[in-house]
């Protein structure tokens, strides 16, 4: 299903729970996706010295001055593109967390816990489309 594109995928996952990294790592690379890691924006720009990403996956929560400011200093310190679809996780249950997620250029959001069926189909679905008009929202609850 994934064989002939995934391994030119390259995938930026920036969090500061290492279980959530290790999870987020260990379900692409199911897929055969390479999965970089890093716990914030100074480490994301030093695991990108050479490659740029294909899909940005971020913690909101890391996003201290907000998302937009979150957004612009990750294409800047990372030299990412502006094509390069950003898909947010968080546990935050803040009602205009979705707004400012969509305001800062993100594609997805999806509330952690996640269930990993609909992880993957997220991803796959942000690989295969532009970035949508308006941020699509998912809440999960794992079984």
């Amino acid at each position: 299903m994934h064989e002939g594109h995934a391994s030119q995928v390259r995938v930026l996952a920036i969090d500061d729970h290492p279980e959530v990294l290790s999870e987020v790592a260990r379900i692409l690379h199911r897929l055969g996706y390479e999965c970089l890691r890093a716990s914030g924006l100074s480490e994301a720009a030093t695991q990108l010295d050479h490659h740029a990403p294909d899909l940005v996956i971020a913690d909101v929560s890391l996003a201290r001055h907000g998302i937009q400011a979150f957004c612009d200093e990750l294409r800047r310190s990372c030299e990412l593109e502006t094509d390069v679809p950003v898909m947010f996780l968080s546990s935050m249950q803040s009602p205009d967390i979705i707004r400012r997620a969509d305001a800062g250029g993100g594609t997805y959001y999806l509330r952690k816990p996640f269930d990993a069926p609909v992880f993957v189909e997220l991803v796959e679905r942000t690989r295969r489309t532009p970035r949508p008009h308006h941020l699509v929202a998912v809440e999960t609850a794992t079984v």
